[in-house]
This record gives structure tokens, sequence and C-alpha cells, in this order.
């Protein structure tokens, strides 16, 4: 259920960055449901293999590498997903600073466990 529960915010959220950040464009919510089942599987599957490799460099810069890694998942997510669109690079680092941020405020304040 709480699998659900965070989809189905994240989601949400997607819908909403779209509307804010210039440069990101979502057609509808079951696209912006799509993007966060696939944004999930890729930082599942994907994203731990790119930390590994990119270990010295994300050492190298203090894990502010880590923050490329995370645009580089939501540039993935934009080509897989159609109806999702992401402008440039930096848009997809500001989305998914965001994102992540804004994913942070939201479980953080519902959290009843």
């Amino acid at each position: 259920m709480k699998l659900i529960i965070r989809l189905l915010v994240t989601a949400i959220l997607v819908v909403i960055l779209s509307y804010i950040i210039k440069g990101i464009q979502v057609d509808g919510f079951l696209t912006a449901l799509t993007v966060a089942i696939v944004l999930g599987l890729l930082n599942l599957f994907v994203k731990p293999i790119l930390v590994v490799l990119t270990l010295p460099v994300t050492i190298f810069t203090l894990g502010l590498f880590y923050l490329v890694i995370n645009a580089a998942m939501i540039l993935l997510c934009d080509h897989f997903v159609d109806g999702f669109k992401v402008d440039t690079f930096w848009t997809a680092l500001i989305f998914s600073i965001v994102l992540s941020l804004s994913q942070s405020i939201v479980f953080k304040l519902t959290n009843n466990d």
C-alpha cells in the first residue's frame, strides 16, 4: 500500500512541477503516473550501476556528481515515456533536485510510523 501511495504522490508532484518549472511538459496525470513508475524502476535497476561506475568521480566531487546521475535518470525517463518532455540537461537537473526535495518534505510530513 505504501508503494502505491508513494507512486501517486510522486505523480502528483510531477504534474505540479511541470507547471512550475519551465521546460518540463507532462501530457496528463496518467503520463505523470507512468513517469513515477519508470523513475522508480530506473532508480532501482540503472542508478546503482551508474553510482558504482562513477564512484571515483563522485568521491572527487564530494558527492555532487550524484546530482548529475539524478538528472541522467530524468533524461532517461524522458526518452522512455511518451508525453513527458524535458528540454535540457539543466532543466532535468533542477527538476530532479526539486522533485527529490518535494518528495522528502511530503513523505516526512506524512510519515506516521
